[in-house]
């Protein structure tokens, strides 16, 4: 469900397998980093070469995006940076301006059209607004955080993990240690 449906609420497709497979125990559920350890396995026997130029495709857009942003203090989060990109996935990038109308005023400024989507309200760090839009063909979701919350730990749903992210200067680090699909062999 995650590798060809694009979901990404991982919470969600246990929940959604367990129902369809008769599951009632949450014990015997598996934990995230084993779900993300079985999408790369699916990733590498299903989608290699697909999955290689999109990630790589993906992490350049992520790049470009975070230079375009960098007043707003970008990090990089989700599955193209972890390397678990299916053909669904967005580009995931936290900002922490010192406030969530700077970014919309510099997309208005710059003529990039977005949508503005609602975030839950019941999470005390969450973002105060998330932004989406395509760059190039790519799939671009923006969460938008009070400075504050920069400084935190994140985690992940329920408290099970700390939330990767990264900077810029890590993407391009990723970007340059995996070969662009030119370069991969035939």
């Amino acid at each position: 469900m995650i590798a060809e449906d694009g979901i990404t609420d991982y919470g969600f497709a246990k929940r959604k397998a367990a129902r369809q497979l008769g599951a009632v125990n949450a014990d015997e559920l598996p934990n995230n980093a084993e779900i993300e350890a079985e999408v790369r396995t699916y990733l590498a026997v299903f989608q290699d070469d697909e999955h290689l130029e999109r990630q790589h495709a993906m992490r350049v857009a992520a790049a470009e995006i975070m230079r375009e942003l960098e007043a707003f203090r970008p990090y990089l989060t989700g599955s193209v940076l972890e390397g678990t990109a299916g053909r669904y996935s967005d580009v995931e990038i936290d900002l922490f301006p010192e406030s969530a109308k700077e970014v919309e005023i510099f997309f208005l400024n710059n003529n990039v059209a977005y949508e503005h989507k609602e975030p839950r309200r019941n999470q005390p760090e969450g973002p105060e607004a998330i932004l989406v839009f395509d760059w190039d063909d790519v799939p671009v979701k923006l969460r938008i955080y009070s400075p504050d919350v920069e400084r935190l730990h994140r985690r992940g749903a329920h408290g099970s993990r700390q939330m990767e992210r990264a900077r810029l200067s890590v993407v391009e680090a990723l970007i340059n240690e995996t070969p662009a699909p030119a370069e991969l062999p035939p």
